[in-house]
This record gives structure tokens, sequence and C-alpha cells, in this order.
């Protein structure tokens, strides 16, 4: 645990965070409203193929979750990635990949997500609710900068109501009665006979797997981290599976294929089909708890990453500051939510830019998966006797199976082809700023050689 710079007396983070609230945190980074978006329009266009794709996904996502669990602990700090990456693969690439595939999305994942919920919501009750985005993340913000017992308080509320939401609505979309959609016998064989389309349907299911590593940055605030992280983050994957398959078949039942594929809110349409009267109250506990869920696991995980970054010197010593009362990284969960008030604010108007944006960014939230295997290869060669209280099962088979799923994945990432240069463009865009900050920063703040690395004793020093 690092002093905050100008104390006299030792401030740092508070080990509380037993295995519910991780499991929450977990399920939490993933089970957006964009998530159940992306996985219903993936089971209105593939049918019963798409059980295939979301098993494949479940495969590429143990994968991941078998990287991120080696190397956090191995080196149970709070920058996550960027602690990881500085020991394998020097600082530049360290500082690139935080902020390339985890900071560059907030700006516009965030801003999505409540603009979403607005939209739900007021579809449900309009003109009841105004600037309820706005609201809700200073809600989320103010409870973060209160302590970690408070955000696990909340988490745990906001994911387990969730979760009955879920089985719910899931359990409700099995009835036959009235079923406008698909009969069980056609999805059956739209299952036998799935094509290598699959493979196109598996990045529509990886996204709503996406976000389970979330949970690392919390580490130096975890009892008994190596037993409870590696529960939460398979049990979680797992869960999702299960949640997810339920949800694709309630709404391949109820809803017809052509519309479940295209809907901007399928989500809503299917709980409107399923509970008539109640649908407005049953959607907007949906909406409301999933996008509560990813906003308060953002604001939560990557301030962290900020605070461990800057304990390395990787960023600006001002988010080392934990906050003397609450004992809080306050001035990376400020910044966290700025980021993302300003374009929900600034950008409500421009929804289409917003979408793009999301998808250049997350394009490198893929590669920093591909990042975290190499990782992975890199310090069995470099450290092959340090221990390792979880070794990835079958080595090194998750990790190539990974790279090679993730690269599949941004390779066909764009909804359309007439996007994907957009897309493309803006990520490498993207690429080349991060690039710019890592290369003066690291040349000329830290006088470092750009690939010079952290031994790992260092990185994990407190």
């Amino acid at each position: 645990m690092s002093n905050q710079a100008g104390n006299k007396s030792t401030v740092s983070l508070k080990r509380v965070l037993g295995l519910s609230a991780l499991f929450a945190v977990t399920i939490a980074g993933v089970c957006s409203q964009s998530s159940f978006v992306s996985l219903l329009n993936g089971a209105g266009t593939g049918g019963g193929s798409f059980f295939i794709a979301i098993f494949i996904a479940f495969l590429l996502t143990l994968c991941y979750v078998f990287s991120y669990l080696e190397l956090s602990l191995m080196m149970p700090k709070a920058g996550g990635i960027g602690t990881y990456t500085a020991v394998a693969g020097g600082y530049f690439i360290s500082i690139g990949v935080v902020l390339g595939g985890y900071l560059a999305v907030i700006p516009f994942a965030g801003p999505a997500e409540l603009m979403l919920l607005e939209r739900v919501v007021g579809t449900a009750y309009p003109g009841v609710f105004s600037h309820l985005g706005l609201m809700l993340l200073l809600l989320l913000t103010i409870l973060n900068l209160l302590g970690i017992n408070i955000f696990a308080s909340v988490q745990n509320i906001i994911v387990y109501t969730l979760f009955v939401t879920l089985f719910v609505i899931g359990v409700t979309g099995l009835k036959g009665a009235d079923a406008k959609g698909a009969i069980p016998a056609e999805i059956w064989q739209q299952l036998e006979h799935s094509g290598s389309s699959i493979f196109s349907l598996v990045v529509l299911a990886l996204w709503s797997f996406a976000g389970l590593e979330f949970v690392c940055p919390l580490i130096e605030e975890t009892k008994r981290p190596e037993k409870n992280i590696p529960k939460a983050m398979i049990t979680g994957a797992i869960m999702l599976l299960v949640v997810y398959s339920l949800i694709a078949f309630a709404g391949m039942r109820q809803i017809p294929s052509a519309i479940l594929g295209k809907s901007e809110i399928p989500h809503w349409l299917l709980v409107e089909t399923l509970f008539g009267k109640a649908s407005g109250f049953v959607i907007v506990v949906f909406a409301f708890t999933a996008t509560s869920c990813t906003a308060n696991s953002i604001i939560a995980s990557v301030s962290r990453m900020l605070y461990g970054m800057a304990n390395q010197q990787q960023l600006p010593e001002v988010f080392k500051k934990i906050h003397p009362r609450w004992n809080t990284p306050w001035v990376g969960i400020l910044f966290v939510a700025a980021l993302v008030a300003v374009p929900l604010v600034f950008l409500s108007n421009a929804k289409n830019f917003i979408f793009l944006m999301l998808i250049s960014a997350a394009t490198l939230w893929l590669m920093a998966y591909i990042v975290a295997h190499i990782n992975v290869m890199v310090l069995r060669k470099k450290y092959p006797a340090f221990i390792r209280p979880f070794k990835t099962p079958l080595y090194p088979l998750p990790q190539i199976i990974g790279i090679l799923g993730m690269g599949y994945a941004i390779l066909n990432n764009s909804p359309s082809p007439e996007m994907t240069i957009k897309v493309y463009t803006n990520a490498a865009l993207i690429v080349v700023i991060v690039s710019l900050y890592s290369f003066f920063w690291v040349r000329f703040k830290m006088k470092k050689k750009l690939f010079e690395t952290e031994s790992i004793d260092e990185a994990i020093a407190d």
C-alpha cells in the first residue's frame, strides 16, 4: 500500500471485499444494457445457431479469465493490466494498453449506456424523467467516494436485483402460449444445421461476456484474493452462460427473428411482450439495475487502475491521492466520472458519433485482452519460478486460443462494411494520441527507455 503524498499518516486502501461482493463486481462489469442488446440481436440473427456462438464466446471468456487470474494473483496490485504489462513488455506498452484499451472507451461507453437508460425509461414513462442518466452518474460517483464498503453494499443490491429480474424474464419467456417467435423444433433445427455463419455471431456474443476482469484492480481491497477472485470470476462466467442462454431462448420464442435481430431496444420488446401492462415497471428495474451495474463498476475499477499506475509513476501523482477519511482514490473517481459526464451533457444529440467512437475504442479493448495473453506467456519464460497462486490450466492453449479469438473479433468488429474504415481510422487515431502521451511521459518524465521493463519485485512492492 502506498502513502498519500504529503500526508504524515499512512492512508491506504482497505481489504473489505468478500466473495459475495466480488461476485457482484464481476457480474456488474459485464451486464450492461448494451450487452443484452447485442445478445438479443444475435439471437434474432442466428436463431438456434446462436447458442453455439454463445458457448464459443464463453470459452474465449474463460481464456481471458485464466490469463487475468494468473497475472493479478501473481502481481496483486491495483494497477491491473498496467502493472502486468510494465513487467512483461515495458512502460510504453503498459501506459498505452490502459489508456487505449480502457480509459479511451469510457467517454463513449458510459454516455451510450446512460443514454440507452434514458431512452428505455422514456419509452416506458414518457416525459416523467429528465436528465436521468446524469443524476444516476452523480449518485454513483458520490457512493464511490464514500468508501468501498458503501460501494460493495450498493453493488450487491443492484446486481442481485438484476439477476432476479433476469431469471423472471427468462423463465416467463419459456411459456408457449401466445408466443410469436420460433417454436422449439425450429430452434433445434437451426442449431443442428449451423454453418460457418456461427463465427460472425461469436462477435455479438463475445461483447456480452467482456468486462469480467474489472474485478482485478480491486485486489488490494479484497479479502483472501487468491481464493475469492478465482471463484468470483469463474462462477460469474458460468452464471452468465446460463442467464444469457435463457434470455436468448426467451427472445427467440417470443419475438419474430426479423424484429429481434434489428431492434435497437430488443430487451424492451421482450419485456413488453411478456408482461403487458406491467412491462413498464419490469423494464425500468431491468434497465436501471443493468446500467447502474456497469457505471458503478467502471467508476470503481478504472479509478483503481489510475491509482495503481500513478504509484508506478506512469501517471501524474495526483491520481495517487487517497481520501483520508473514506480511503478511496477520490481524484481518480472524479476524473472517471467527468469522462462520462462531459460527453453525456455536450454530445447527447450526437448518438451516432458516440456509437461509432464506442466501437472504435472497443476495438482497442479487445487488443488489451491479447496483451494480457501475451503477458502470461512472456512472464512464464521471464519468471518461471515465481509463485503463481493461480496457474492457467492447459497452458499455453488458452492463451493461443484467446489471441486468435480476439484477433478474429477485432477484424470483424464493425457492424457493417461501410463502417469498417471509419472504425479502424478512429481506432488508429486513438492509438496515435495514446502513443504520443506514452512516448513523452516515459522518455521525459520517467526518463526511461520505451521498452524498459519494471522488475516484478518493484511492481509488487508496497
